[in-house]
């Protein structure tokens, strides 16, 4: 009896993404129900679940127009998204390279004028 290995969340995530990604189309979630089980795998109880992370991390948007919402996610847009995030973390990697550069010239600052001793303060 060999027992069936569910989905895990981060797969269920990946490929709602590619429904979204594949179809470039704008979904009700009792669309999503029925889609992500028959394309992708994902059991219709997790859907939502799955759905709402996304929304959360703002990875797919959600607007609601009269009773319904509405979810949709492009590629372009997560590309620009990836494209902010390097940025930003770039712009992080430099700030601290300049920070430990003066740092280091901080220190080497404070050394002069001082001996190093043999004898050990207990």
């Amino acid at each position: 009896m060999s027992k069936k290995k569910g989905l895990s969340a981060e797969e269920k995530r990946t490929r709602m993404m590619e429904i979204f990604f594949e179809t470039k189309d704008v979904f009700q979630l009792k669309d999503l129900e029925k889609i992500a089980p028959k394309e992708k795998g994902i059991t219709s109880m997790s859907v939502k679940e799955v759905l709402q992370s996304l929304v959360d991390d703002g990875m797919v948007d959600c607007e609601r127009i009269g009773t319904s919402n509405y979810y949709w996610a492009f590629p372009s847009k997560a590309l620009h998204t990836r494209k902010r995030k390097l940025e930003a973390l770039e712009s992080q990697l430099s700030e601290g390279s300049q920070k430990h550069a003066s740092l280091q010239k901080s220190i080497e600052k404070a050394k002069i004028g001082r001996c190093e001793t043999a004898k050990q303060i207990k």
